[in-house]
């Protein structure tokens, strides 16, 4: 598939997720097989206005082949601003519309922008203006089961000059529970003649076939891939470049390139936490874990249960 003029082999990406796709995770990610690691969810007012803290979340390593970033907002000119400043800097400009967290909600933007099409319409339109990369928008079926419209949105995202969409086909009522609506997602690729990206719910092989099902272009893997950068090697069929506790160690070496043992200590332990997951008898470490202050430590703990 292709977005734009750029070419994918699988279309298998890593999905925004905000304080979790840090620059870290994403280059772990990306030497797994995801072809496409997309940043956190970037304020566009907090670049605009020169917040240093926002301007971190837009680091890449030099292992990411793609450069893609998301950024968020309810101002179409700040947005096509910011757009406009980011010249080549990156490949992708990714519009969040369906981030549905209170406190983005309230400030109009993310997925209320789903209950304001008009608006959503100037900011994408506006941002495909300035920018010189292709703009993709990420959106979900609607704010409620009693406001889903997801298909009229996809039209207008691609009147609107998106390259590309991608559908988290759950309400922003229902937050991250019940199924994603594969149905509703069929209907959305049938609606428009762009690419459609499938996120929600994919974990393994089982619920991937059944995004792919829907006729989607690409597939995106959020939650599914918490301390489990594997799952990209397995959905593309290739083998694991290395271990977990490489991938952890990994990691922890290219966030210390960009932030401190003390912030970094207690950022990590969701992470850690993601990474020991599953394993059998593993509250005692879990525990210790959350409660260590010395990252080296923590890897030495992480050494002793991860292969």
């Amino acid at each position: 598939m292709k977005i734009g003029n750029i070419e994918f082999e699988k279309g298998i990406f890593l999905a925004p997720m905000a304080s979790v796709t840090d620059v870290g995770f994403r280059s772990v990610c990306a030497d797994f097989g995801a072809e496409l690691c997309y940043t956190e969810m970037v304020s566009a007012k907090g670049l605009y206005y020169g917040s240093e803290k926002t301007k971190e979340l837009l680091a890449f390593e030099d292992n990411h082949k793609l450069k893609a970033v998301q950024l968020f907002g309810d101002d179409a000119d700040i947005m096509a601003n910011v757009v406009e400043s980011f010249g080549t800097q990156f490949d992708i400009i990714d519009i969040n519309m369906g981030c549905p967290a209170p406190k983005i909600f309230k400030n109009n933007e993310g997925c209320a922008l789903m209950g304001n099409i008009e608006l959503a319409r100037k900011i994408i339109s506006a941002c495909v203006e300035k920018s010189k990369v292709p703009i993709t928008v990420k959106f979900r079926s609607g704010i409620d089961d009693k406001s889903i419209n997801a298909i009229e949105f996809a039209k207008m995202c691609e009147e609107a000059g998106a390259s590309a969409i991608t559908l988290h086909a759950r309400t922003r009522e229902q937050f991250y529970s019940g199924k994603a609506d594969l149905s509703l997602l069929k209907k959305v690729v049938q609606s428009v003649n762009i690419p459609v990206i499938g996120s929600g719910d994919v974990v393994d092989i089982a619920s991937y076939n059944a995004m792919l099902e829907t006729g989607v272009s690409a597939v995106m893997v959020g939650r599914g891939s918490l301390g489990n950068p594997a799952i990209f090697s397995i959905l593309s069929g290739k083998n694991p470049p290395y271990s977990k506790f490489d991938a952890v160690k990994k990691h922890i070496e290219i966030l210390r390139k960009y932030y401190s043992d003390d912030y970094l200590t207690k950022y990590l332990r969701k992470h850690f936490l993601w990474y020991v997951s599953g394993i059998e008898n593993i509250k005692p470490v879990k525990v210790k874990l959350s409660m260590c202050d010395d990252l080296n430590d923590a890897l030495q703990t992480l050494k002793q249960v991860l292969k």
